[in-house]
């Protein structure tokens, strides 16, 4: 069994106009800044798109499934929870600079699970740029005067960015997306998100967007490195490993030539995300779908293998 689930789109103060295109939809919404692909996030559940279990939520499919959809000891770490988020964000403009807890200091706060993240960057425009991490040892008491006095950027890694960069968000390290950004986001399930800075802009009722400095504070990891962007080598017709971390582990194909995935040793759902291109994929029971750019694929635990046809560009993921 193969599942695809229909996106949520969201359209944001900083949205663009290139995931509707991007995904082949048919939609007149504007400044769509976000498509949720998989989400259980409580509110926001995608729901399945076709086949006997249409119109099934995320989290009820994995009430029902349980270990057979996410695998065993997924299921026993998180239960009748989804523990992925995958998003496809488009921005048009700066997104304000942010930072997530962790998963201890979340529970603490009351929060639930704390965010980890990864980007992945897709064809963005000529002068794309994010933010990620401190270039700049500074203290909590730094901080807090350099958000009062409008220079916290100042502090903050700046990246010309291009197709296939990749960037590694664990919980704590401060980052922002910047305009011309088009990327897949991978992250845990949360929506825990704190405000650091919005550049002095206002929302349509002409009030401020909420900081969450105070909260931040306590989240930020002032560790400094050299360099954020994570290196790799692409290959074609071959998985190229960008990261593994205890919250998932993904992979980019490169395919003009069928190849067989096998998760025969693997305990866990996997998910592929279209990136460029398209072809066919076939599982080990017959289940045959059709992958395009933009879709997004939920393979249950209990697949052991899958054939890909065509010429596609995609990320596979799992925990």
């Amino acid at each position: 069994m193969i599942f695809k689930f229909k996106p949520i789109l969201k359209s944001t103060l900083w949205g663009g106009d290139k995931i509707v295109p991007f995904k082949h939809l048919e939609s007149d919404q504007q400044q769509v800044g976000e498509s949720w692909e998989i989400s259980g996030v409580e509110g926001y559940e995608t729901v399945v798109s076709g086949g006997p279990h249409k119109g099934q939520p995320l989290n009820s499919l994995l009430h029902e499934m349980k270990g057979l959809l996410v695998g065993a000891e997924n299921y026993r770490r998180f239960g009748d929870e989804f523990p992925l988020l995958i998003k496809f964000i488009d921005a048009r403009q700066d997104l304000s600079i942010q930072v997530h807890p962790n998963d201890e200091i979340a529970q603490r706060q009351g929060k639930g699970h704390g965010k980890t993240e990864m980007w992945y960057v897709m064809e963005s425009e000529p002068m794309a740029q994010l933010y990620c991490g401190l270039r700049q040892a500074i203290t909590p008491e730094r901080y807090e005067e350099m958000v009062a006095n409008d220079t916290i950027v100042d502090a903050i890694a700046k990246y010309n960015v291009k197709e296939g960069d990749v960037f590694f968000l664990p919980a704590g390290r401060i980052h922002a997306i910047g305009p011309g950004c088009f990327l897949t986001e991978i992250q845990q399930t949360s929506d825990v998100t704190y405000r650091i800075y919005d550049y002095k802009r206002k929302d349509k009722n002409g009030n401020y967007r909420e900081l969450h400095t105070r909260e931040a504070a306590e989240c930020i990891d002032y560790h400094v490195e050299s360099n954020y962007r994570t290196e790799y080598v692409p290959r074609k017709n071959q998985g190229v490993t960008l990261l593994q971390c205890p919250h998932f582990n993904t992979a980019v194909y490169d395919l003009n030539e069928p190849m067989i995935l096998d998760y025969s040793e693997l305990d866990s759902f996997v998910i592929l995300i279209a990136l460029r291109g398209e072809g066919t994929l076939t599982d080990d029971e017959g289940n045959e779908v059709s992958f395009q750019m933009g879709d997004t694929l939920l393979l249950p635990a209990t697949t052991q293998s899958v054939d890909v046809k065509g010429t596609v560009k995609f990320l596979e993921t799992y925990v």
